[in-house]
């Protein structure tokens, strides 16, 4: 079924004082989540250049080749870096740069702004001498992206308490139902049998007036989170789509279930066990730079491989904005992968970005074969709703 972008409503979150346990500052070193706490500016916006530069997979921060590529034609510039990182390395929105960059006095302006801004990143050990992305710098990029996303998901809240639908001995009682042989004696609902009893005018409470009450269980639920990192993710697309994974990794690791990650392009990519280390998935995030093509094959039977084989809860998320284009034969090759999928128990919902009519009608067949569940996402910033309402749905 396709659940629309709209109207989801939630409740109320934990609060942000309990991140502690969810990313140490160990994790991150402590220097640059102090920064990013106590609301460095300029350590912040240098954490939103790194994570801007990888969002639009650019390779190295080069302020000489930036400025021929700004001469040259600023447009094509424009779409190679994205108009954010552009604002961010210069200080000049895109429309300002555009009106301007054939006057030679604004040029030498905005080359100097970019080799200072450059050379900060340089001395701040963000980048190499070279330009390229240091640890540090990516570390920095993902406190900007976590904090980020849970200054927007705080206010949205979460879909309340989450628990696994399965029936289980040992969880919370939950509905009464007929007692039937096999059921525990200590599980009788007493006063609902009493009742019983005494509305069918029986003197003693008979085998069959008996109720017990069904549980549910509080066991794990083990998700893996399937990105589309092809080439047309680049930019605002997987920037959103990379805080719908912090939401959902956030959220998942706080009710102690277990979260995987696997991104795809041409080729299955980053790839992550379901694990509690929310900060190792907060990092692997962060990294996930869009190119190539679309193959959702692979990632559907790696995703199978990183499964348990005990009986848990087994789930992929699927995000994408376009349909498979990998392989002889993808959309088939798809479905096959998800009925896969479905043998070893694993159930498959999709969230489709802006996808034309073919888009969504496959998106459909996926999650009918994969008895999960499709969303059409047509606004950016409702993704990371409906990451968590698929969630809370498992």
């Amino acid at each position: 079924m396709i659940l629309p972008d709209t109207d989801v409503k939630v409740e109320a979150i934990s609060g942000i004082d309990e991140l502690s346990g969810k990313l140490r500052k160990e994790e991150v070193g402590n220097k640059l989540m102090n920064s990013v706490i106590e609301n460095d500016q300029e350590k912040i916006d240098e954490g939103k250049t790194i994570r801007e530069a990888i969002n639009q997979a650019i390779g190295s921060f080069t302020p000489d080749l930036m400025m021929e590529n700004f001469v040259t034609n600023f447009n094509l510039a424009k779409n190679l870096y994205g108009p954010k990182l552009i604002s961010l390395l210069s200080g000049y929105d895109d429309e300002y740069i555009e009106r301007n960059i054939k006057i030679p006095e604004f040029q030498r302006e905005l080359k100097q702004k970019l080799e200072e801004k450059i050379k900060k990143l340089k001395d701040d050990k963000l980048i190499d001498k070279e330009g390229f992305i240091l640890e540090s710098g990516v570390e920095l990029a993902s406190l900007t992206l976590y904090f980020e996303e849970l200054d927007n998901i705080i206010p949205k809240g979460s879909f309340g308490e989450k628990v696994n639908k399965k029936t289980s001995h040992y969880g919370e009682k939950q509905d009464v139902m007929k007692y039937k042989k096999g059921h525990r004696f200590k599980d009788i609902a007493l006063r609902k049998s009493l009742k019983t009893a005494i509305r069918r005018n029986h003197k003693e409470i008979q085998i069959e007036d008996l109720k017990t009450f069904e549980r549910q269980s509080k066991g794990q639920n083990y998700i893996i989170y399937g990105l589309d990192a092809s080439g047309s993710m680049r930019g605002k697309k997987i920037d959103a789509a990379k805080k719908a994974g912090v939401a959902l990794a956030f959220k998942a690791i706080e009710n102690k279930d277990m979260v995987g990650l696997i991104t795809f392009g041409s080729e299955v990519k980053e790839i992550i066990t379901p694990t509690q280390d929310f900060g190792l998935i907060l990092k692997e995030l962060t990294r996930v730079k869009a190119s190539k093509e679309t193959d959702i094959v692979g990632t559907v039977n790696k995703a199978i491989e990183l499964f348990p084989n005990n009986d848990v809860t087994k789930h992929i998320i699927l995000l994408s904005d376009a349909l498979p284009t990998f392989g002889t034969d993808p959309e088939e090759d798809t479905l096959k992968a998800i009925s896969s999928a479905r043998a070893n128990n694993i159930s498959v919902s999709l969230i489709g970005i802006d996808l034309d009519d073919k888009g969504e009608k496959l998106g459909r067949r996926i999650v009918e074969v994969g008895n999960g569940r499709f969303y059409v996402c047509k606004n950016l910033d409702n993704l990371d709703k409906l990451m968590l309402e698929d969630y809370f749905e498992i």
